[in-house]
């Protein structure tokens, strides 16, 4: 065991983040640290880098060493080459130089000689994850590490952490990325931990099964209060005579809490009616001074349930498009036309102009203190609630607030303006889950335009029809999301190989295409054994799973194991399919 955890506990100003867990992490472990913004994820990592004795007991070896990113990272040294180096200095077995070099281009931080004083956050982030990535260690905690990473960044990142030999730690609400990265979630929840063994989805099925749970148990909660109160109240002047058991018990009923339940964060999209002129614009073109063109001679007419994710490499211009659409910058050339019934919403990278000594209610109400959602009618108060924020927040400074909180909150300003075009930068960025699930069905349900910048693969898979793609200066148009673009990629390289290959060399490949191998024929001789082995095998864990119906973890497993094998056979009657027609063919 790398790291042991015993009563941990934490308490800020007054809200219990989290009350006497315990985990442990294993060598080699890839776990993903996942809750509500605000339940304390951060802290929690902060404290296992610290060792700090007044949270928690860290049970280690003396020599373990920890490596901490965080999501505001501090340097010492002038240059980036100069920080880099200066930590390579400290590894056991420091790094050869091209691959510090090489790790630094990776996340687009080319210039070596750049002044850290001169990066921007997202930069800065980049350069502690490169040293990150190079610091040798038994553990590494990642805060937030898909953030200001563009969709190349983050798949390299994703190779780099399953080859890393070292235990992960991160907090992250990429959900491909925790999927593909992670085998293990640790979850918070309401000052609780739970601990998921496996991916997402295993995750979202424990959690509704353990929701469920609770729903029963509030209830019959509810049932037994309503039986003893009306016990309580029956005879009171006999009330001497009554069991004392009795009435402590009903005072424990009483006191007794249960967790809020996350339903309350639900919302019916609400806009401004749009009018038939939405936004056009016809060979647009943005140049900033003394450098070249981020894109030119772009044009579109948006439609009015349009459904546009962009995507491209960091610094190519998309956040500039969108604050060209928006208006906030005039095109370089070309021209761009808003019909009269436009009523935009911009929901940026960050919100510049909050002054964070302002209250959460005050922040809203400056906007409006009343807001229509259908035929009903909500305070801001009423708002906050339903985002997650209970009355006890309501009077707390903006600077009192976690990143992932003051993002929610943002996001609740911007959808109370009741826009019909929706301009998203960045969106998933500190967002939790459940919140990015709530956004999701809301712009599902959204009656007008949404327009998608975001790194987020799995967001933009769920919510685009069309992507506009950032390529060599110029902006494509491509259907469907994400998935889809890579697809056609992918696709579109194989093709220009193929064209490539020599004429003879196909048509050998035609000619020989229909006989079967001596290592197929082998292959399909062993397929043949298999399938009916595996159908053997599902039957007997579907046997197994009825029978562990009172037992959940061993349920779980056993439909875990379930699932695979059901791939594998799906996957190995395909392969005999496969072979079997090519054997008839030959």
């Amino acid at each position: 065991m790398l790291l042991s955890a015993q009563n941990v506990t934490q308490i800020i100003n007054g809200k219990v983040l989290f009350d006497h867990i315990q985990f442990s992490i294993a060598p080699k472990d890839k776990i993903a640290l996942i809750g509500v913004n605000g339940t304390g994820k951060s802290t929690l990592l902060k404290a296992i880098a610290a060792k700090d004795p007044n949270v928690g007991e860290w049970i280690m070896a003396a020599d373990t060493k920890i490596h901490y990113l965080s999501q505001s990272p501090r340097f010492s040294q002038m240059t980036i080459w100069e920080e880099i180096v200066h930590a390579n200095e400290k590894n056991p077995f420091p790094v050869e130089e091209y691959e510090l070099r090489s790790i630094l281009n990776r996340f687009g931080l080319e210039d070596h000689d750049q002044k850290i004083s001169d990066l921007s956050g997202g930069q800065q982030k980049r350069l502690a994850l490169s040293i990150a990535l190079m610091s040798k260690c038994d553990l590494l905690l990642l805060d937030e590490p898909t953030n200001h990473l563009d969709e190349e960044m983050i798949e390299y990142l994703e190779n780099r952490l399953v080859k890393m030999t070292c235990a992960v730690l991160m907090v992250t609400h990429d959900r491909y990325f925790l999927d593909r990265v992670c085998t293990k979630i640790y979850e918070l929840d309401q000052g609780d931990f739970y601990t998921h063994e496996g991916n997402y989805e295993v995750y979202l099925e424990n959690k509704q099964i353990r929701q469920e749970n609770e729903k029963k148990q509030i209830e019959a909660h509810k049932n037994l209060y309503r039986k003893e109160l009306a016990w309580v109240r029956a005879g009171v002047q006999a009330r001497s005579t009554k069991s004392k058991a009795r009435l402590d018990r009903f005072e424990q009923l009483r006191n007794q809490r249960f967790k809020e339940q996350e339903e309350i964060l639900e919302l019916t999209p609400v806009s401004t009616r749009l009018g038939k002129q939405t936004i056009e614009w016809k060979g647009i073109s943005y140049q900033y001074e003394n450098s070249d063109p981020l894109f030119s001679d772009f044009s579109y007419n948006l439609l009015r349930h349009d459904r546009v994710g962009i995507i491209g490499k960091n610094g190519c211009g998309k956040s500039t498009l969108l604050k060209v659409i928006s208006g906030l910058l005039q095109p370089t050339d070309g021209t761009i036309e808003r019909g009269s019934t436009v009523k935009i919403g911009f929901f940026h990278q960050q919100d510049d102009e909050a002054d964070l000594s302002m209250r959460v209610i005050d922040y809203i109400e400056e906007f409006a203190a009343v807001v229509a959602f259908g035929k009903k009618k909500y305070t801001s108060s009423q708002m906050l609630e339903r985002f997650l924020f209970p009355k006890t927040m309501h009077y707390t400074t903006l600077d009192r607030l976690s990143g992932g909180e003051r993002r929610r909150l943002y996001l609740l300003k911007v959808l109370m303006q009741a826009p019909n075009v929706l301009l998203l930068d960045e969106p998933t960025n500190d967002l939790d889950l459940l919140t990015l699930d709530v956004l999701e069905d809301y712009l599902d349900s959204f009656p007008g335009i949404v327009i998608a910048v975001s790194h987020d693969r799995y967001f933009l898979d769920r919510v685009v029809d069309h992507t506009f793609v950032f390529e060599n200066r110029r902006i494509r148009d491509y259907p469907g999301g994400y998935s889809d673009y890579m697809v056609r990629k992918t696709a579109s390289k194989a093709e220009k190989q193929e064209k490539r290959e020599p004429k003879e060399k196909n048509a050998w490949k035609v000619r020989n295409s229909n006989r079967l191998t001596y290592m197929e024929k082998k292959e399909l001789s062993s397929l043949g054994e298999e399938l009916p082995a595996l159908e053997e095998e599902i039957q007997r864990l579907n046997a197994e799973i009825v029978e562990y119906t009172h037992d959940f973890d061993k349920m779980m497993k056993a439909s875990a194991l379930r699932d695979q094998k059901e791939q594998e056979l799906e996957e190995k009657t395909l392969r005999w399919m496969e072979l079997e027609e090519k054997k008839e063919t030959q």
